[in-house]
């Protein structure tokens, strides 16, 4: 932002708010997801068997999916949240009243054209149908069923 005085430097502005934690739960939750299912693989693959002759695996590996599933969703309305807030805190209108040199009285500031942001929207909807069809499809009560 320039200074608009003698100077011709310039200062930096950072946004109001802290907007990481919902993108660090999001991200933690896919890690975590990725872990478990690195490790599902490992008991479907490895121990088959015991997997099949063990009527608790299948339970708590259910549990474990119906569980996951639903932090997907609210890991996407939490992201959801962050980027409304983010949004709000890039908007041209909002960035033009945080900056000093806009309040003076012959300061003549312009908003300029809103940012589309269709992309970032798209990207919260795609997470949750597909991280909600995938934990779905992955889940040992959908495998029994289409095993017959």
């Amino acid at each position: 932002m320039p200074l608009c005085d003698q100077d011709s430097t310039s200062k930096t502005m950072n946004l109001m708010g802290d907007f990481s934690a919902p993108a660090e739960f999001f991200v933690t939750l896919g890690i975590f997801s990725f872990f478990y299912t690195m490790a599902a693989l490992v008991i479907y693959l490895r121990f088959h068997k015991l997997y099949t002759e063990n009527k608790r695996f299948p339970l708590v590996d259910f549990c474990v999916t119906v569980s996951f599933t639903f932090f997907w969703l609210v890991a996407a309305a939490a992201w959801g949240k962050g980027l409304t807030d983010v949004k709000g805190a890039t908007r041209p209108s909002s960035l033009t009243a945080a900056m000093s040199v806009c309040h003076g009285e012959e300061a003549v500031c312009s908003a300029g054209a809103t940012p589309s942001m269709g992309l970032a929207n798209l990207s919260v909807v795609r997470f949750v149908t597909i991280g909600g069809v995938w934990e779905w499809y992955t889940s040992p009560a959908v495998q029994l069923a289409n095993s017959f």
